[in-house]
């Protein structure tokens, strides 16, 4: 028998505008999943079940007083507890920072407020979101719904989990370094991370690296587009922006157009040294390329040489740097967690000249890297190196600088395209023999959504993946 939560956020958006579903039931079967079941993922930090429920009677208002309605009105998501939400604490995954409640909302969460969405509460991340898994002081790790001995990935962690375990149907996870890809991988789900500047992080994010962006996680690829639709878009005063597309265009549009036949580049080079692929990562990689094969697209592999010596050490300077300006208070800092005072204290022992020299090799490697590889019109690569972690598996040499170094080694791929600014998605094509989720990467040419979109919804077509959930899915507690 179908529940709700067996609904695209499309197709709950669709029963709500047909009346066959009103907004309170949606979120009161949210609610109480979450209630039911997230002590054992911690997919969340905090549940507003009040302001989600406020939320819902005021969607049915509108409903009634008919008129014009936003595309996804009374449709469950959450919001990473990394973006500010007025009147809701906001702790960035850190226990210095448990009671701070902002006064503000940060643009994408007007923006999915405003697109008709509403969110049930703020997901779990990693202290201010710098680790590729997440754990915390508040509520401890976010577990995979496929298996609970292992952790969710990261720093999208808790909004991964809350959508592959039925809470909400797509959430809004945000991507530095492969926040947003690195869990939809280990997840099963869509993820993307657009392209530089098509997001807003104002009015608080910081723009001075140009690696962070905001970004959909999903079960499906047009749901993912939903939402990537409601959050894009510049705000006044933005120092990057994508250009729009075409009038009365959008990315949910794309999803319904063939792609034609591309050339695929296979891009296997890391600039982490000595990096292997797992066998099982390495055959879904080999999968995805022949299922394009199939599909007719041309797969070859990018040219070698493309990532110079200073690519590696100029991403830690800059990766460092933005650990200086947390908003801690000077008597919690010693509340910080060991990885998060290392990479600060990293960051201000470091001079301004280094700091400089740094940003400026990355832009200019960017220049070289999007040069050398626009003639392809897609990039295939592995998300991860190896198949989800179990708990405890990044500290198991030390933390601070030892987690730091298995997380390179095992999320080697996906902070290079944070640093090019290109668009990149993570497909769930792929699972283990122990069905565990394994993620393949696209990734576009820069402000190039539109393509990744096409193609990743030929081969969810392909190789339809939405009816694969984790056990936790059927649970009707």
């Amino acid at each position: 028998m179908t529940q709700l939560h067996d609904l695209t956020a499309l197709e709950q958006a669709a029963a709500v505008r047909a009346k066959e579903v009103s907004p309170t039931e949606l979120v009161e079967h949210a609610l109480h999943r979450i209630d039911a079941l997230d002590a054992d993922l911690g997919a969340f930090i905090t549940v507003t079940p009040g302001r989600a429920r406020a939320a819902a009677a005021a969607a049915e208002v509108r409903l009634r007083e008919g008129g014009e309605l936003p595309p996804l009105l009374g449709v469950p998501t959450a919001i990473k507890d990394l973006n500010n939400t007025a009147g809701v604490r906001t702790t960035f995954g850190s226990s210095a920072m448990a009671g701070f409640v902002p006064r503000v909302d940060d643009a994408v969460v007007i923006r999915l407020a405003g697109a008709g969405t509403i969110s049930v509460g703020k997901t779990n991340t990693p202290e201010f979101g710098f680790p590729c898994w997440t754990d915390n002081d508040l509520v401890g790790p976010a577990r995979s719904p496929w298996d609970t001995s292992r952790l969710a990935g990261g720093s999208s962690g808790g909004a991964a989990v809350a959508v592959a375990a039925g809470f909400v149907p797509f959430a809004q996870g945000s991507d530095g370094g492969g926040s947003v890809r690195i869990p939809a991988s280990i997840n099963g789900l869509f993820g993307i991370k657009p392209t530089r500047g098509r997001i807003s992080n104002a009015p608080y994010g910081s723009e001075t690296t140009g690696l962070g962006t905001n970004g959909p996680l999903a079960r499906t690829v047009r749901d993912a587009v939903a939402m990537l639709d409601a959050m894009a878009g510049p705000e006044v005063g933005d120092p990057f922006w994508a250009p729009p597309l075409p009038a009365g265009e959008t990315f949910l549009g794309w999803a319904d157009r063939e792609p034609g036949r591309l050339r695929v580049g296979r891009f296997v080079q890391s600039a982490v040294p000595g990096v292997e692929l797992e066998p099982e990562v390495a055959e879904a990689l080999d999968d995805a390329a022949r299922l394009l094969e199939g599909l007719g697209h041309t797969v070859e592999d990018a040219p070698s040489g493309l990532l110079d010596p200073t690519v590696l050490p100029s991403f830690e300077r800059v990766w460092a740097l933005s650990a200086t300006t947390l908003p801690v208070p000077p008597d919690r800092v010693d509340q910080l967690r060991p990885l998060t005072r290392w990479m600060r204290d990293r960051g201000l022992a470091m001079s301004a000249r280094d700091a400089m020299e740094a940003m400026f090799a990355l832009r200019l490697f960017s220049r070289r890297f999007i040069r050398a590889t626009a003639g392809f019109d897609v990039l295939l690569a592995p998300v991860l190196t190896m198949t989800p972690r179990p708990i405890g598996w990044f500290q198991a040499d030390g933390e601070g600088a030892p987690d730091f170094e298995r997380q390179k080694r095992y999320a080697a791929f996906t902070a290079l395209f944070n640093v090019t600014g290109q668009p990149a998605v993570s497909v769930p094509l792929h699972w283990t023999a122990d069905d565990l989720p394994v993620g393949t990467m696209l990734v576009g040419r820069p402000a190039d959504e539109a393509t990744l979109v096409s193609l990743s919804a030929q081969l969810e077509a392909a190789r339809p993946w939405v009816h694969r959930r984790p056990a936790v899915w059927g649970d009707t507690r």
